[in-house]
């Protein structure tokens, strides 16, 4: 389990960041910074805390909104639109320099998920598979995948037939299946071999929405 042994390494105020996003067809990657408030912070939530990826989507969403009492957190997002302009790694580094401009003080440290460092305002340590290593990382994978989860949920009822109200843009076979019959939406990612692929069979309807 993710711990703050991390954190006690680095001298000073430490966040951290990861993303929510990159492998999807459709939507932004968002990410988060996460400052840990130790002292605040409740016993139990602390054990509680895992990579994103192993927690159930309840479980996601109880600890995303416990967290906002006990943490200082910043969120920042790339658009489809930059994705397909500067490709997805770009796109996500970009994302967590927002996220961590958007926190309400610049932190000393940022411990961040995977080993490519971003381009911060701060000292910055790249951890590989730090969601499973970090609390503050952990919690920032939460967050990340809590918030765009959502706003691909409100999405999909805007846009059905692709499946996001359960896939969230990932590239299921109900999605790769509605990309065949709708075409790609002002939301999916024309940089990506599947969306691409559905463009030679089918014109776009929805690009008016």
């Amino acid at each position: 389990m993710p711990d703050l042994a991390l954190e006690r390494e680095c001298d000073g105020i430490v966040c951290g960041i990861d993303e929510a996003g990159r492998g999807p067809l459709a939507g932004p990657v968002v990410a988060a910074a996460v400052i840990i408030d130790a002292v605040r912070m409740p016993h139990g939530l602390r054990r509680q805390i895992d990579d994103s990826k192993k927690l159930r989507r309840e479980a996601r969403e109880d600890y995303a909104a416990r967290l906002w009492s006990c943490a200082r957190i910043g969120i920042g997002a790339a658009s489809v639109g930059e994705i397909d302009r500067i490709n997805i790694l770009q796109a996500s580094l970009l994302a967590m320099r927002r996220a961590l401009e958007a926190l309400p003080a610049v932190p000393h440290w940022a411990l961040v998920d995977g080993n490519v460092t971003p381009q911060l305002p701060c000292r910055t340590r790249t951890v590989v598979g730090g969601d499973a290593l970090s609390l503050s990382i952990a919690a920032a994978s939460i967050i990340a995948k809590v918030t765009r989860d959502r706003l691909m949920r409100a999405l999909a009822c805007r846009y059905p037939g692709y499946g996001w109200e359960t896939n969230v843009g990932y590239a299921t076979e109900e999605h790769r299946a509605g990309l065949l019959a709708l075409g790609p939406t002002r939301h999916h990612r024309l940089s990506f071999a599947p969306v691409q692929l559905s463009l030679v069979f089918e014109s776009n309807p929805n690009e008016s929405h």
